[in-house]
């Protein structure tokens, strides 16, 4: 009896990979594998997608593949905010600082408009590291629409 129900499940598994799509959808993973064809590359990036949580990053701020190509918000500035969490938050609190400097250079912001950003960014501080804002997609994700509100800055957002 249990050959009969793992032999089963091996048979729809494999109509299941038979019916399975042909792309995985955008993110890390579909961009790692991007171009390799076969039922491992799929697997692989789609479960690099999942497990990292960064397709819904990408859709949410339209990178990674999955809509807005000019968008400045990307895996490295998300990686960047999470490992200097609180060294990055002091320095939006005065409104300068080295981690600050190299923030404002990952998101290509050019040198005419970073005090601008600076300015921006401590002035919404509190909007930035509210109490709902309990962790770094939830920060960039603020950081995002502080940027994409302001005239000067919505280029970058």
């Amino acid at each position: 009896m249990l050959k009969k129900i793992a032999l089963a499940a091996v048979l729809a598994m494999g109509s299941s990979v038979a019916m399975a799509d042909n792309d995985i959808g955008c993110g890390a993973g579909t961009q790692i594998w991007q171009g390799q064809s076969g039922l491992l590359p799929k697997i692989l990036g789609a479960t690099t997608n999942g497990i990292s949580g960064n397709q819904t990053f990408g859709i949410t701020f339209g990178t990674l593949g999955c809509g807005n190509a000019n968008s400045k918000i990307t895996a490295q500035v998300v990686q960047f905010v999470d490992h200097n969490a609180e060294t990055l938050a002091r320095d939006i609190a005065v409104g300068e600082g080295e981690r600050l400097n190299v923030l404002a250079e990952l998101m290509q912001i050019e040198s005419t408009d970073k005090s601008h950003f600076f300015h921006v960014a401590k002035a919404n501080w509190s909007k930035l590291y509210a109490e709902q804002n309990q962790n770094t997609l939830q920060i960039v994700a603020a950081l995002h629409d502080m940027m994409a509100q302001d005239e000067t800055l919505r280029k970058y957002s």
